[in-house]
């Protein structure tokens, strides 16, 4: 949790004065956008994508607060991601720079990779997939992911990426919630050096009956052997080469769904966040220019999420490749096969723009600057970080460390690269807040200011706008172009979720307060979604996992702050009476608890810390009080007990937890 200090305190720094000079941005953006929002957006819209037909009518906002941008505009996103940047003479220009894991390179220019998308529409209509229809993309991160997702779109079917890293069952439930038609993936991965199965996880998922399923497409990656049912499934390599590498789009209303992207609720089930095709390519498209000050003809960006999370398809697939911008993608993880990876991979390719999520700073921290010292970074000018507030120090480091790394053996730059910190959502889509890199002057921690055009605020619990200082709920407060259109098959649960606290203003479910400059900091989460290393994670379908193990009565999960991650999640569970009867050796349990999420729910979700405990702190009424847990989590105070029905229960546990954990 990132707090805002005294604006005294903090030192700030501007734009040099030549970055600033040849910015793409400009704070006239701002002015325009805040004389006429709309306008400003209709303007960026025309601007910046191709329309087929162009839109009569900026917002429709009578069905609130189900929105409908340019309504009546009609477009194709591959073909603005694509063919366009071909027709206009820039079919040469690399799109892609693939650095596989093992040290396998690739260069795909947009003229081939337009070729690759046509034949991969072509193959999925020869296998029945028509607009409107969806398909789950399980998949590394190899080029054949971003072509399965513009191929997607270029037909009009609904892709739904679900992360690799998710598990089996996780697969099932977003396949079986999306009703997929195909699903695309590979035979594996490599992750730290070995190869990492994807196909078998298909699979398992497809075990049982009662799926939608009808075709599983495989890339050939790896080479693993694995089993293969003619009858659904099909190789890429056999299917895909041979089609032809002409397919003729189809303009779609700006309103026509683009994907779905499951993420954690508080009720324990995903959401289905659903986007369409006009406002988000719109605002992914702008936000990525502006942020990141794209010269595409010049630029190479790297950033080096996951395309299975919303920031590789908003910050990967299609903001970058509306814009015509060449980048890199990398399928493996920063220490493989060292500490130094990531910075290699910059300097190889002579990366621009770095965007990254903090945990991974704050790692790179730990591992100690000499390593980053040793590759040349003198060709990053823009550094990003997303996914959750970043904390001053870990600012700082990037700044001295990275920005104004110049070369080994080399004095620092003058003028570091500005860093641009990046607050948005799932559900957002795009960029709401974050600094524009040669306007802003930059503040350690603080996301700062909402992008041109966007409209938020700070509240209290009643709706009542706040002033500097105060602390309260980050709300948006009007219309943007890439918000989520709601949950898939459940209007009901989007209002529900968002709009139901405080009617006409979108809670964020975060909190926030503004310093005495009026700079946004971000507070986290508010709600019962943790942020791991980026990625939400809900305690309850964390604790639906523990309680599905044969030796776990009860569980509670809650986030406890972590250095490297942002938050981690820790787990406190009570043993049914055969298991605790039975088990001798609790940490041998605890273990296993802990692997038992990783397989059930994902690598990700897997707890930090495991506690059996013989109780949980409950009121009278049964509520279990997670906030007291939260505080013996971080080795905080445990505070107030007095409302529960044992207030001793909570001594024990904390007890415990610095007996084994040392929290």
């Amino acid at each position: 949790m990132t707090t805002a200090p005294d604006s005294e305190s903090v030192q700030t720094f501007p734009p040099s004065q030549a970055f600033a000079d040849d910015a793409v941005a400009t704070a006239e953006k701002y002015a325009a956008a805040k004389a006429d929002r709309l306008g400003y957006w209709a303007e960026q819209a025309r601007g910046t994508l191709s329309w087929d037909t162009d839109f009569t009518e900026t917002l429709d906002w009578s069905d609130a607060p189900f929105a409908k941008w340019f309504v009546g505009g009609e477009l194709n996103a591959s073909y603005n991601c694509v063919d366009r940047h071909v027709e206009a003479g820039n079919g040469s220009r690399v799109a892609l720079y693939f650095e596989g894991e093992p040290g396998d390179t690739r260069e795909i220019t947009y003229a081939e990779l337009k070729d690759e998308v046509s034949r991969a529409a072509n193959a999925f209509e020869s296998l029945g997939v028509a607009k409107g229809d969806r398909v789950a993309i399980y998949m590394p991160m190899i080029p054949e992911t971003v072509v399965a997702m513009l191929a997607c779109a270029r037909i009009g079917a609904i892709h739904s990426v679900v992360f690799g890293g998710f598990s089996s069952d996780a697969l099932r439930s977003r396949v079986d919630d999306a009703e997929a038609k195909l699903v695309v993936t590979a035979d594996g991965s490599y992750r730290r050096g070995k190869p990492s199965a994807l196909k078998p996880n298909v699979d398992a998922a497809l075990a049982s009956p009662g799926h939608s399923v009808e075709n599983v497409v495989v890339v050939k990656r790896n080479g693993e052997e694995v089993a293969f049912d003619e009858s659904i499934d099909v190789w890429w390599h056999d299917l895909v080469p041979q089609q032809p590498a002409e397919h003729a789009y189809v303009p779609h209303d700006a309103e026509h769904p683009l994907f779905i992207l499951y993420t954690s609720g508080t009720t324990g089930k995903p959401k289905g966040i659903l986007h369409t095709t006009g406002g988000y390519l719109t605002q992914t498209a702008v936000t990525h220019r502006d942020s990141f000050d794209l010269k595409p003809e010049q630029d190479i960006y790297w950033c080096s999420a996951d395309v299975g999370w919303v920031t590789g398809h908003s910050y990967i697939v299609y903001g970058p490749m509306a814009n015509g911008a060449t980048q890199v993608i990398y399928e493996g993880t920063p220490d493989t096969p060292h500490k130094g990876r990531l910075w290699e991979i910059a300097q190889k390719y002579k990366v621009t723009q770095l965007y990254t999520a903090p945990t991974l700073i704050r790692t790179c921290m730990k591992w100690g600057r000499d390593i980053p010292d040793q590759y040349d970074l003198s060709s990053l000018r823009v550094l990003g970080t997303v996914g959750e507030a970043i904390n001053p120090e870990a600012w700082l480091w990037y700044r001295e460390v990275i920005g104004a790394n110049n070369g080994p053996g080399k004095p620092a730059k003058e003028d570091p690269a500005p860093i641009v910190d990046t607050w948005w959502q799932t559900e957002t889509g795009a960029h709401m807040i974050a600094p524009l890199p040669g306007v802003t002057h930059t503040k350690p921690g603080s996301a700062q200011t909402p992008v041109p055009g966007i409209e938020v605020g700070v509240v209290d619990e009643t709706g009542e706008a706040l002033g500097n200082g105060e602390a309260g709920l980050l709300v948006i407060k009007e219309p943007w172009p890439a918000m989520l259109r709601g949950i898939y098959k459940n209007p009901e649960r989007y209002k529900d979720t968002y709009w139901s606290r405080f009617g006409h203003l979108y809670f964020a479910g975060d909190g926030a307060r503004y310093d005495d400059d009026g700079d946004i900091w971000l507070m986290g989460r508010v709600d019962d979604v943790m942020n791991v290393s980026g990625h939400r994670l809900s305690t309850t379908e964390i604790e639906s996992s523990l309680v599905a193990h044969e030796a776990v009565a009860e569980a509670a999960v809650v986030g406890a702050k972590d250095a490297t991650t942002g938050e981690a999640v820790v787990a406190f569970v009570i043993l049914t009476g055969a298991a605790a009867e039975q088990t001798s050796d609790k940490e041998a349990l605890e273990q296993e608890l802990r692997l038992h999420v990783g397989k059930e729910i994902g690598p990700i979700a897997k707890p930090r810390n495991v506690l059996v405990v013989p109780e949980l702190p409950k009121t009278r009424s049964g509520k279990i009080m997670r906030r007291l847990l939260k505080n013996v989590a971080n080795g905080d105070d445990v505070g107030d007990a007095s409302t529960l029905a044992d207030p001793s229960v909570m001594e024990q546990i904390a007890q415990d937890m610095r007996a084994k954990h040392g929290s």
